[in-house]
Parts: C-alpha cells; structure tokens; sequence
C-alpha cells in the first residue's frame, strides 16, 4: 500500500473541504448529485470514446497501481542474474534449463528460455527488446488514459455549468429553483477542475513513474541475459546491475 498516495489525496480534500468551512460556506453545498453525474459521466464517455478497449482497461487496471504499487526488487534481480552467471561459467548455460519454471515473470522466463536455447547476446537483445517495447507501448497509452480524463474534465465543467444556468434561465418565474440550478451550475465547475487536478493529473504521473520503473529493472534483465550470454564474470555482471540501483 502507498500510504503517500492516500496521505496526499487526503491533504488535497482536507484542504479544500477545510477552506470552505473556514470561508464559512458550507461543505453539504459542494455535494450536488447532478453535477456529478455530468462531469463524471461526460469525462468518462469521452474517455471511453477516444481509446480502443484494450488501452482503456488497461489504464483502468493500472489505476490501482498508484495505491497498491507493483514490487519491483531490484537488489534481488542482481543477485539471481547474478548466481545464473555463475553457474552457467562453472557448470554450463544448460545449467540454468531448471530454473525456467521457478521464474513467475514472465519476461524474466522468456529470456531465461532463449539464453538455455544457446541464442547469441545479440539475439536475445533483439526478442526482448520488441517485447519491452509491445509491453511499454500499451501501458504508455494506458497512463494516457487518465491524462485524457483530464483535459476533458474542466471541460465538462464548464458544460455543466452552462446547464445550470440554461436551467436557471427556464425557471426565472419560480425564486425557489434558482437557488439549485445557480449551484449546480457553479459545482459542476469545480467537479471538473479538482477532479482533473486532484485525481486524474496526479494519478497520469504517478502511473509514469512506475511506468519507468518496470522499464528499468526489464532492461537490467536483457542486460544480465546478455552478459550471461557472453559469459562475463559474474562480478562484473553484478558491478554493472549495481549501476542501475543508484
């Protein structure tokens, strides 16, 4: 669990529900069903209308990440890459054949399986890197997905706000209903501009981050298959992966 992420989301709602109260409004106020529904239900139709099905579930899955961020131990990446590298010198790279189904990644297996294949470095570097690229692509686009939202949310604000006001117009005759539609009109902007900069921004970087890192440590993995492969010393495999640590 990444208590920072709650712990920032929580600062940023105490923070406006608090300067609301100490403005002496009203925090039931800023609770307006409709205007929910139009920022909400606007920003999530025009997100799902700009990406394919794949890339919106996807950024949909990833939207967890930012709470419950995916495990990514380096430290013990070197140190398997860098046992394989001595057993393959001492033993030979068919050594490392009944390591393969231990593996739970499974861009980790696959390299492992064209290094016991006897491909070159060479090669090896050329399938994983058309892998990391398919991999990276799509959860780019997934992050995207939450940018979008973004960029439309204000938007949407702003059109729920002219609703309201539409609705205010066509009930100038009845004071009683001024009240709600002026409110609507006024929190559907506020929907759309803290949910864009709250939420959807912050949740866009967040899944970049992570997006780099799960880059990374697959790139030490090609790095550590290829100097396997060229049967490097497995101290220098481990000063070299070292590198990607700091």
């Amino acid at each position: 669990m990444d208590k920072l992420s709650l712990f920032g989301l929580l600062v940023a709602i105490t923070g406006i529900l608090g300067g609301q109260f100490l403005e002496g409004g009203s925090i039931s106020v800023l609770l307006q069903l409709a205007a929910f529904l139009i920022v909400f239900g606007g920003t999530l139709g025009a997100v799902m209308l700009q990406h394919p099905l794949n890339v919106f579930m996807m950024g949909m899955r990833m939207g967890k990440w930012v709470f419950v961020t995916p495990q990514l131990d380096k430290q013990k990446l070197i140190y398997r890459l860098t046992a394989w590298g001595n057993l393959s010198r001492k033993d030979g790279i068919l050594m490392l054949e009944g390591q393969i189904k231990s593996i739970d990644d499974p861009f980790l297996r696959k390299g492992l399986q064209l290094l016991v294949d006897g491909n070159s470095a060479e090669k090896i570097r050329e399938v994983l890197e058309v892998d990391l690229n398919s991999y990276e692509t799509l959860r780019w686009q997934g992050a995207r997905v939450w940018e979008a939202a973004a960029g439309y949310s204000p938007t949407i604000g702003i059109l729920g706000a002219v609703l309201g006001l539409v609705h205010v117009m066509e009930n100038l005759g009845d004071p009683s209903m001024l009240g709600a539609g002026i409110a609507v009109a006024f929190i559907a902007t506020v929907y759309g501009v803290g949910f864009a900069n709250l939420v959807f921004l912050p949740i866009a970087g967040k899944l970049k981050i992570i997006m780099m890192h799960q880059v990374e440590i697959r790139e030490m993995a090609i790095d550590g298959l290829c100097m396997i492969a060229n049967a490097e010393n497995h101290h220098f495999i481990e000063n070299k992966l070292n590198g990607y640590l700091t």
